[in-house]
């Protein structure tokens, strides 16, 4: 695709970003900041037990409290109208996900909510919460993968779905299991495969269940009018998402519901789910009040989303020249209480970087009693692009091959099959591997003692779907251009460069806003790399479109066929016969004249998924191990990524550097901990270890630019891919510093002293 280049580019620059002055002054408002007269708070009360029969709950108490004004349990919540809820990770009965945020027959996770109420302030509705009495038939809880599968594992789901549940679950030797479903992925001859191997390793890798760690909590605040609409503010990460699930587990049409999106403090995928958003609509429906609920630190961690804990097998088979040949693999994920780990995405990234002949793929979707997992930044990949990489390592210290030059021989390219079936498009795998071999980093000698280096890959494809974009064109020339994804990080910037540089006008004349479910067409969630790719598409749409409109404004001021009217965003200026021509900022004065304002629309934009603009990394990491202390220490890491190109670099940048961060933290510290009850331990951010600033070196970004063919100014998506290597890289790191191959991570100290013990005996 072609695009002209405006004269003014704003593209590839480091431009003031639209929300900062709010953000820095203290004037934004996020979720938990909306005020709204007579607003009453809420508080939901959680279950203390991990897995338990509901006997009975009594409120009577709680309400009669002074200032205790609604109290909601499951009976609140209608039947759902449909039987099976389809969702992006699988069939489900719909009862589940309104079970998920109101326990009803079984409590499934440790702080499940069972009831919750609204008060006229936080300190009578936190003593509400003691008066509610609920009586449980304590069951023994399944805590861990091996709980789950063992052939006497108390099962989760059996509540009486009969066959729905049936359909859903696998049956192990004729007998009910906790197994959700089965993925299965793959092409060519295993067997065949691995008979023309000369090397082959087998391994196992485990991954700990971790959190996205976002600052801000959930928070949701309501108001459900007289007339029945619903008006919502929350934080989340997709607005029409929210909308949706809301209107389905409150049986409320969509129309009479509008979701406000507030600013966000963070995500990375936690943010598109739905806790806290029908419960604070169902007291103030009871209430006649606004109501709002947040959740503290605890509650975020003990019943929020984290993403999956993991067994990786993987079997591997190469020649002795290091060409791998075939490759079997079995990842179990935990699912927490209801299906839907994300155990898909990592069947289809575990091998993406290469290309393997013959593969076999089996993924299993495990339940157990914790939080239902959800979306956290490259959904699945990190674990079983982790488990794969550490593979590689040691095959090339086995064959004696630099670990680059084993990637570079077996570098998937343009054309070459995925394991879900589809060939890559445009990919920049061998400059990503170029770079990499290339950089003094990886060149760099290493002469400390116990200091030691690894490096890895990671892959992720481009997420699409459908956004709207709508900008509207004011008579001095500036623009107001409205767009359905939330802001994460800097999507208001990203898009309203892409908007400038396509009519060739100033940055600084767009007013780049989000819009809510009543004022913008539908748009996705933010997330999956898809905004900047995808909502850049429908900007660029709506940016055509006003383009279309004034050439046919002026062509009536100038009395000449339409044909003979051209926009040009090379001068951000309409050309007509011989020397005609009028400037963007002179064709918008006269539009009070010719009709009034024009609006570019671009509605439901649809983008292919992962069709073109895959996204690849390599990471690079230096580490020192005390011996003594057992801490793991990272001295030097550097993230390569093909970026397809950089709209706006220093967010390119903090997305790759906080990507990496946070896959720092799931290879070293992070990891919820459980006692034999199904009680979380580690609840807090005092005991949740996250890497913060002194943890960490600065962390050094290189970007490729191969432009993405499938969007008009190259973008690839780049949020998920940086959160992949790091797991990999750190572990091979560790080995090259003190000769351990680490297989279970986080490699805290307390197992890296463990295994110099194993080392050394």
């Amino acid at each position: 695709m072609t695009m002209l280049e405006p004269k003014i580019s704003s593209v590839g620059t480091n431009t003031v970003r639209p929300d900062g002055i709010d953000k820095v002054t203290g004037r934004a408002i996020y979720g938990a900041d909306v005020r709204l007269p007579n607003m009453i708070v809420g508080r939901v009360k959680r279950s203390p037990h991990a897995h338990a029969i509901i006997k009975n709950i009594d409120v009577s108490k709680a309400l009669a409290l002074p200032g205790v004004l609604a109290v909601v349990t499951s009976d609140d919540f209608p039947e759902p109208v449909e039987a099976i809820l389809q969702t992006l990770r699988g069939p489900m009965p719909a009862q589940w996900d309104i079970e998920r945020l109101m326990a009803r027959r079984k409590v499934l996770f440790k702080g499940h909510p069972v009831a919750a109420i609204a008060a006229t302030d936080v300190h009578i509705a936190e003593d509400a919460l003691d008066l509610i009495e609920v009586e449980y038939e304590v069951l023994p809880p399944v805590v861990t993968i091996d709980d789950a599968l063992a052939p006497d594992a108390p099962i989760l789901h059996d509540d009486g779905l009969d066959s729905l549940v049936e359909d859903l679950f696998q049956p192990v030797d004729g007998r009910p299991s906790n197994i959700a479903r089965t993925v299965e992925m793959g092409f060519g001859d295993i067997e065949e495969g691995f008979s023309q191997a000369e090397v082959v390793l087998e391994r196992v890798y485990e991954t700990a269940m971790s959190h996205q760690g976002y600052i801000e909590t959930h928070n949701a605040t309501a108001i459900w009018n007289q007339d029945g609409k619903i008006t919502l503010w929350t934080s989340t990460q997709g607005a029409f998402g929210i909308r949706q699930n809301v209107s389905r587990v409150l049986g409320i049409s969509l129309g009479d519901l509008r979701v406000i999106p507030a600013e966000i403090g963070g995500g990375f995928g936690g943010k598109t789910v739905v806790y806290l958003e029908p419960i604070a609509a169902l007291l103030s429906r009871k209430s006649g009040r606004p109501v709002q609920v947040t959740m503290n630190r605890t509650e975020v961690l003990e019943a929020t989303g984290p993403t999956s804990g993991t067994r990786s097998f993987v079997k591997i088979g190469a020649t002795r020249e290091g060409k791998i040949v075939a490759a079997d693999i079995r990842l179990e994920y935990e699912a927490g209480a209801y299906p839907g780990s994300p155990v898909a995405g990592g069947a289809r990234c575990a091998l993406g970087p290469y290309v393997v002949p013959h593969q076999r793929i089996l993924g299993l979707d495990i339940v157990l009693n914790r939080p239902k997992t959800a979306a956290y930044r490259a959904p699945g990949a990190p674990a079983s692009e982790f488990a794969v990489e550490a593979v590689l390592d040691e095959l090339a210290e086995m064959l004696d091959i630099d670990p680059m030059e084993l990637r570079d021989m077996n570098a998937a390219v343009e054309g070459d099959r995925r394991s879900d079936g589809a060939t890559h498009g445009s990919v920049g795998s061998r400059e990503v591997i170029t770079t990499t071999s290339e950089h003094p980093h990886y060149r760099a000698e290493i002469t400390q003692k116990d200091v030691g280096r690894g490096v890895a890959m990671g892959f992720w494809q481009n997420g699409g779907g459908e956004s709207s974009a709508y900008a509207n064109v004011h008579e001095d020339g500036k623009v107001t251009l409205i767009t359905g994804s939330v802001d994460i990080g800097g999507q208001r910037a990203s898009l309203a460069m892409q908007f400038a540089d396509t009519l060739g006008i100033n940055y600084e004349d767009i007013n780049s806003l989000v819009g809510d479910t009543d004022t913008i067409g539908y748009t996705g969630n933010t997330g999956g790399s898809r905004t900047t790719f995808a909502t850049g598409w429908a900007v660029y749409q709506a940016a055509v479109d006003i383009s279309n409109q004034l050439e046919e404004r002026i062509a009536k001021i100038w009395e000449v066929s339409v044909d003979d009217v051209n926009y040009s965003p090379i001068d951000a200026s309409l050309h007509g016969p011989g020397d005609l021509v009028m400037t963007f900022k002179d064709a918008a004065a006269k539009l009070p004249a010719t009709g009034g304002m024009v609006q570019g629309r671009a509605d439901l934009v649809s983008t292919n998924v992962g069709k073109v603009g895959a996204c690849f990394g390599a990471h690079i990491a230096d580490v020192h191990v005390d011996r003594d202390t057992g801490k793991v220490t990272v001295l030097r890491y550097t993230a390569i990524q093909d970026v397809g190109r950089a709209i706006h670099p220093a967010y390119v940048e903090g997305q790759i550097q906080g990507g990496a961060v946070q896959g720092i933290g799931m290879a070293l510290n992070e990891e919820y901990v459980y006692n034999d009850d199904g009680s979380m331990a580690n609840s807090s951010f005092l005991d949740y270890r996250m890497p913060v600033a002194n943890d960490l070196p600065a962390i050094d970004t290189v970007l490729v630019e191969v432009p993405n063919p499938g969007h008009p100014f190259g973008v690839r998506g780049v949020g998920e891919v940086p959160i992949v290597p790091p797991l990999a890289a750190i572990a091979n790191a560790i080995y090259d510093a003190v000769g351990i191959r680490v297989s279970s991570l986080p490699a805290n100290p307390e197992s890296i002293l463990r295994e110099l013990a194993e080392l050394e005996s």
